[in-house]
């Protein structure tokens, strides 16, 4: 995974020709750092939160990997 920091934009095409990334609604929990998922148009994937404009970038595959992963369990041990 990449890890970037992006002037965030939204739509088809940003102003320096790369894709803008259409986030989702943020996932929010007691006043927290929200954290928001969302893609582009050339089929990338992106986790990033509301606090930073730093985002986590991959394939559409790799963030469907890492789902199922943390539904398997493979991080619950951070919840402990």
């Amino acid at each position: 995974m990449n890890t970037t920091t992006p002037t965030i934009t939204t739509g088809a095409t940003a102003a320096n020709g790369t894709s803008k990334i259409s986030w989702d609604e943020a996932f929010c929990s007691e006043g927290a750092n929200c954290f928001r998922f969302g893609r582009d148009a050339e089929g990338k994937a992106y986790i990033g939160t509301t606090a930073s404009a730093t985002y986590v970038t991959d394939s559409i595959d790799a963030l469907r990997a890492l789902i199922s992963a943390v539904k398997a369990g493979a991080a619950d041990h951070l919840l402990a």
